[in-house]
């Protein structure tokens, strides 16, 4: 083996050791620090800017105790009715997208929430093979450094649910003027209902769609019955 190809195996060599070490202790740390700001955060505030708004950002951190049972139930049954089974990755939804994407329908994801939750605070938005790939590898660590509690309490607390509006929290007190604890199943399955483009759809107008969605919820809610991690 050349001089110069073994440098370039050590410097690879390195960088990967020191990539690792780094990814696990920053994801080690979010099992204890709450993430303070997300890459979408920051991305939606240079948005506003280039539009000339001003920089909005309202969040405001509950522990999963503390929330309603009905959000956390919400959240599992819009976006991830395996959540507490799959050890993060839910193949029969990612091979259902892959179909529909590959014949040309409207471009679908088969993200879980522990992909969402690793794609949300450690990631930047985007759909490229890179992005995934770090997506799945720091879903593998959440999964196997946070626990299924954890990774919902963070996803509910950093997911994006309107413009400017960051977490259940922000968005109960946003649309319904009172706390995420508070929230029945009706109020907590519309907005779970608008997670897929809480851009475009909003709880304070609903859409025929959007109001499908949230009966659509709201079956899977009651079918689903008690939350068990």
């Amino acid at each position: 083996m050349s001089k110069n190809k073994s440098k370039v195996i050590a410097w690879i060599t390195r960088i990967a050791v020191w990539f690792v070490s780094v990814s696990v202790l920053w994801v080690l740390a979010y099992r204890f620090i709450n993430p303070p700001i997300t890459m979408l955060m920051i991305m939606r505030n240079i948005e506003r800017k280039s539009d000339g708004k001003t920089f909005k950002t309202e969040k405001d951190w509950v522990d999963l105790e503390d929330m309603s049972d009905n959000i956390k139930r919400a959240a599992i049954a819009g976006e991830d009715q395996l959540f507490v089974h799959h050890a993060g990755f839910d193949i029969k939804a990612i091979g259902r997208a892959y179909s529909a994407n590959k014949q040309g329908s409207t471009v679908r994801g088969g993200s879980t929430i522990s992909q969402q939750t690793a794609k949300n605070v450690f990631l930047w938005p985007g759909r490229s093979w890179l992005r995934k790939g770090f997506e799945a590898y720091f879903t593998l660590l959440i999964e196997l450094l946070w626990g299924k509690e954890r990774i919902l309490e963070v996803y509910l607390n950093v997911i994006e649910m309107g413009d400017g509006i960051y977490g259940a929290e922000a968005a109960s007190q946003s649309y319904y003027q009172k706390s995420c604890k508070n929230l029945n199943r009706s109020q907590a399955s519309l907005i779970v209902a608008c997670f897929p483009n809480p851009i475009r759809w909003t709880p304070l107008h609903p859409t025929r769609f959007i109001k499908h969605r949230q009966y659509l919820i709201m079956n899977n809610i009651r079918r689903l019955g008690p939350l068990k991690f």
